[in-house]
């Protein structure tokens, strides 16, 4: 939900080649530059983040018991949970930043940007490294914010509507909300080497009602097995030390949340996803999205560095950009962050941040059979078992 984008410079509007001395050079042609527009005006920039984007009254020093009434079934709110996510978050900010230059190996600094919401509270750090020597764009962005929302917009957060209407509020009553998160979108040059997105989040209103959500997944434009196979068993190791039925169930919905409707097809290889998650301790999931956050960097960075100087064509270039397409109708028609962070005011910078530079449509594309091209759309239409997990994936769905 955060982030920022800067203008694009002018050789990036002429077309772009890979840094590597083994790709050829490619202009992009038909493809379609994106960035966003002017910042929402309750988002002031300031000159360096603060130590603490929440209000006083949250912080680690400040906070106490507040009896807040629980929602049948749910355990009660952790009043320290703000301070302890927004701490993990910042945390998980730095240090995949940091992973993330050393993987890109340009000497270029994740840019970053601060701001706070005005009289509301709260504000983001988004940062970006743009026109590296491996990535594109990667933005690592995180966010602290408090307002009031309308009734669509708490549907739009929550995949459960039961939980909003056991909270009891009125269809057309605002609602009081806290969230915070950090989120990323990672898009590499080369084709071959592929786009990651992550996001963990943690939400409260006023009436006992919070939640825990977010995962990690992959976008290649090619597929390659020992890729998926090293993905999806970063992830499977970290969920099975939580609760063993985690990853079957979460990479289901990965693959049920990434469907591009319209299409009929997911938007990648999927990963791990889950939301609305308050089914036990507060501490416990929080543990879980921390665990995960730590392991994002070793779920993708060594894909990215078998990969990131294989030499490819301007066919595979292009077949790259058309996937880059599917990303951007995913994340602007479905992607339920989007739709939050647009219906309460957020940043548009930010929102927008995790679409790609360079995107393309070509009408009726569709790749021959037996191809590379065609092997990734079959995965991305036919969901695969890359761990050999799919009866225990039924099992846990059934007593879920």
């Amino acid at each position: 939900m955060l982030g920022f984008v800067s203008p694009l410079p002018p050789h990036l509007a002429r077309g772009r080649r890979s840094r590597s001395p083994y790709a050829p050079r490619f202009r992009p042609g038909g493809a379609m530059h994106l960035r966003a527009s002017n910042a929402f005006s309750s988002h002031q920039p300031v000159h360096s983040a603060p130590e603490t984007l929440l209000r006083q009254s949250d912080t680690s020093a400040h906070v106490h018991s507040k009896p807040v009434g629980a929602i049948d079934g749910v355990p009660p709110v952790d009043p320290a949970m703000r301070a302890r996510f927004e701490a993990m978050i910042r945390a998980g900010q730095n240090d995949i930043c940091a992973a993330l230059e050393q993987l890109d190996g340009s000497g270029k600094r994740f840019r970053e940007d601060a701001w706070v919401r005005g009289s509301d509270g709260g504000g983001g750090i988004s940062r970006v490294l743009q026109d590296g020597d491996v990535f594109e764009k990667a933005g690592v962005n995180v966010s602290v914010v408090y307002g009031t929302m309308p009734p669509e917009a708490l549907r739009a957060a929550t995949a459960d509507s039961a939980v909003a209407r056991n909270a009891g509020y009125a269809p057309d009553e605002r609602v009081p909300f806290f969230a915070a998160g950090i989120s990323s979108v990672l898009h590499p040059w080369n084709p071959h080497a592929p786009t990651m997105h992550f996001n963990y989040r943690y939400f409260e209103t006023d009436r006992g009602m919070w939640w825990m959500g977010g995962g990690t997944d992959l976008t290649p434009a090619y597929l390659y097995e020992e890729d998926a196979r090293h993905f999806h068993g970063t992830l499977k190791q970290v969920c099975d030390r939580h609760d063993p039925a985690f990853y079957p169930r979460f990479k289901k919905w990965c693959d049920d949340y990434f469907l591009i409707r319209h299409r009929g097809e997911r938007r990648g290889i999927g990963g791990v996803f889950f939301d609305d998650l308050c089914d036990r301790e507060p501490a416990r999931i929080f543990q879980f999205s921390r665990d995960m956050v730590q392991h994002v960097t070793e779920a993708y960075c060594p894909i990215v560095a078998r990969r990131k100087h294989m030499a490819y064509t301007e066919a595979q270039k292009r077949w790259q950009q058309v996937r880059r397409g599917r990303y951007v109708e995913f994340n602007l028609v479905y992607d339920r962050g989007t739709v939050f962070g647009l219906k309460t005011g957020g940043r548009i910078e930010s929102i927008l941040v995790s679409l790609p530079l360079t995107a393309r449509w070509e009408y009726d594309s569709v790749p021959q059979l037996g191809t590379p091209e065609a092997d990734l759309l079959d995965a991305c239409k036919h969901p695969r078992d890359w761990l050999g997990c799919e009866e225990k994936a039924g099992v846990a769905d059934a007593t879920a």
